[in-house]
């Protein structure tokens, strides 16, 4: 499987500051995905799949805002 990185915006993150892979933006066809896996992008600015490798990264200069 090919390893990838994808940008993310912050209003691409879930409530929890995360996104679960395999992910549409990936473009993963169902032949070739994986259990289903979240991934919180927010705590340091990008995540990586443990099963596909596929990092997803917040752009630069996006900030992610955590309401009380």
């Amino acid at each position: 499987m090919t390893k990838q990185t994808i940008e993310l915006l912050a209003k691409d993150l879930n409530h929890n500051g995360g996104v679960y892979c395999p992910n549409p933006a990936a473009d993963m066809k169902l032949w070739n995905s994986h259990p289903k896996v979240y991934l919180d992008v927010a705590r340091t600015g990008e995540a990586k799949c443990p099963y596909c490798g596929t990092v997803y990264r917040l752009k630069a200069g996006e900030t992610v805002g955590h309401a009380h």
